[in-house]
């Protein structure tokens, strides 16, 4: 009984300091430090018109603060995750000014389509009179999906699947987007020349690179289209991928805008939350909880399965005696070679389980994405303990041919061990949370 009541305390312990972690990288908190009046080159009121346009996870959440701040929003439109709008927390206030569409996400869709080519039209009528407002969160790239004319929403969609399929961190992956793109790779900044742009950005990426965040539309491109060919062959890709996409990356007329350009001028980026941010506030959680906190100062990246035993082990070698919190943060890949379903946390969460396996004393292993879906689930992750495979043997299942088979969800979900917040309107990237009793 004390056993089962300290694994029940370890679970609601982690999931707090889970929830600690997104609650301070949400919009309201986030916005609520920044002085927004001092990125703009007048005061706001000389403006001839404010225009609000955005795309990510966290973009309904960000324009709908940004508008209570300003106060005065003449036009603008931003992209979510299809049902995103009727998930809005009740902390986070829904935009009145600015326009909310859904659309695909991580496939893009029709809808996406014509949501960017309303915000490519708002930017190229904007003159040196106006102030565009970008706000830009994770997912971005698959809900602005304005590709080069010749390549079609199906070819897009069919390029996007292989390149998410194939093991290829979001560096890699993003590269390609945005030389399909007429927006990303600051085409977006292009176009709203001589515009005043000023777009705030919630890094969703290792290294927070603002030109790979939602494809960079605002930053300069340091990447070329030889970049995006050498990506395709370098993960074997380059004859998976439509012709249309191959003769776009060997023939385009120019390159995406440098940081040489002077649209760039006119144009400041800033970062506004990362996954440090969120790993600070879980640590503060941590230690009001009375855990002895260690946050890994690396960010997690690599194979999903890989880390996960990895992470385990570090933990497993510690020995510690005291309650302690480990806290990493960053994100991983999936290689999908099997026909289950997951995510990378829930991979990450059940390649750790087998590792703990056998081992001693209360200890709870959680991952989970702090926008509260991992993969094409409506899970955020999933926690494991020293008993999970056991439990799982009981029920009939192997957790060692679910990881193979890239089948964690079912695995979990037969364990009631998934980490199910819904959408959390934010994105940076993924935290782990284990607790040692």
């Amino acid at each position: 009984m004390i056993k089962n009541d300290l694994n029940s305390r370890l679970r609601t312990d982690a999931q707090a300091i889970y929830g600690a972690a997104v609650r301070a990288v949400q919009a309201d908190q986030l916005l609520a430090a920044f002085d927004l009046d001092v990125f703009f080159d007048r005061p706001l009121e000389a403006f001839r018109r404010v225009i609000v346009v955005g795309a990510g996870k966290a973009a309904m959440a960000m324009a709908g603060a940004v508008e209570q701040r300003l106060g005065q929003v003449d036009s603008g439109v931003v992209v979510i995750p299809e049902g995103y709008a009727a998930t809005l927390p009740a902390t986070e206030a829904a935009p009145q000014q600015i326009r909310v569409v859904e659309a695909g996400h991580p496939l893009p869709t029709a809808a996406g389509v014509q949501a960017a080519q309303q915000v490519l039209h708002l930017a190229q009528a904007a003159t040196a009179d106006d102030l565009v407002l970008v706000m830009l969160s994770g997912g971005g790239s698959a809900l602005w999906p304005l590709f080069a004319e010749a390549i079609t929403l199906e070819e897009a969609q069919e390029t996007f699947r292989i390149l998410l399929h194939s093991g290829a961190d979001i560096h890699a992956i993003n590269t390609v987007r945005k030389h399909l793109s007429r927006i990303g790779g600051g085409q977006l900044a292009l176009a709203a020349f001589p515009a005043q742009m000023v777009a705030l950005v919630l890094s969703d990426v290792v290294g927070d690179d603002l030109n790979v965040i939602a494809s960079g539309p605002t930053v300069p491109d340091p990447t070329t289209f030889a970049d995006a060919r050498d990506v395709l062959h370098r993960f074997g890709l380059w004859e998976m991928v439509p012709n249309s996409v191959r003769h776009h990356l060997e023939h385009a007329a120019s390159e995406t805008p440098s940081s040489d350009h002077p649209t760039f001028q006119r144009v400041q980026t800033h970062l506004v939350g990362t996954n440090q941010t969120a790993l600070q506030a879980a640590a503060h959680e941590a230690e009001r909880g009375g855990y002895r906190v260690r946050v890994n100062e690396a960010p997690v990246m690599g194979e999903a399965r890989e880390v996960g035993t990895q992470l385990a082990q570090h933990v497993i070698e510690q020995g510690t005696i005291v309650p302690t919190c480990w806290l990493s943060g960053g994100e991983t890949t999936v290689t999908v070679t099997g026909t289950g379903r997951g995510g990378r946390n829930q991979e990450v969460a059940l390649a750790a389980a087998l590792a703990l396996h056998g081992t001693e004393g209360p200890l709870l292993f959680l991952s989970g994405g702090t926008d509260g879906i991992d993969g094409p689930t409506d899970a955020a992750g999933a926690w494991a303990t020293p008993a999970t495979v056991e439990q799982g043997q009981t029920l009939g299942l192997n957790a060692e041919a679910a990881l193979h088979n890239n089948d964690a969800y079912a695995f979990f979900e037969r364990l009631d061990a998934l980490l199910m917040p819904g959408p959390t309107h934010t994105n940076v990237m993924d935290i782990q949370v284990v607790l040692k009793g």
